[in-house]
């Protein structure tokens, strides 16, 4: 590329995309601080739960580390020490497959069903929160989270 056509911008803080979408999700893990320090959890392993919590509702019958790898994804190297203080801490259980011993196979406690019902309390008055005082509709977020979604599918 000729000098005279190199775009000086390209490289200022404000024009980085990356640095947008970083600085957002770090702010809105911070905005998530004190409902999971109320529930006892990390944000990752909220991640987590909530796919746990999705497949409870619908009877997903494939429940494995693999599949929740997909959905999150993350490798089993990044799971396995989410998955193991979870079931540390009564939220969830880990079982290999009688049929297939290399499938890990989730499951929810009662502890870890009923964590989603607090968690809903708190994601939906944060919701009238950030309506409020913010003014972002649902309509907009809604928007920006569907365009991340086919940012991402085209990166990934």
């Amino acid at each position: 590329m000729a000098a005279d056509k190199i775009d000086e911008s390209a490289i200022l803080l404000d024009q980085q995309l990356c640095f947008m979408l970083y600085a957002a999700s770090r702010a809105m893990t911070k905005a998530y601080q004190p409902m999971l320090k109320d529930l006892g959890i990390t944000y990752p392993q909220y991640l987590v739960l909530m796919v746990m919590w999705e497949w409870h509702q619908s009877g997903e019958e494939d429940r494995t580390v693999s599949a929740l790898g997909q959905r999150l994804m993350l490798d089993s190297g990044t799971l396995t020490p989410l998955l193991k203080r979870l079931e540390a801490s009564g939220l969830l259980t880990r079982q290999r497959d009688e049929m297939d011993e290399r499938r890990v196979l989730l499951q929810l406690t009662e502890e870890g069903v009923a964590l989603r019902a607090k968690a809903l309390v708190w994601v939906n008055e944060g919701r009238e929160a950030m309506d409020e005082e913010n003014g972002l509709s649902r309509e907009s977020v809604a928007e920006l989270r569907e365009g991340l979604r086919g940012f991402l599918k085209k990166i990934s």
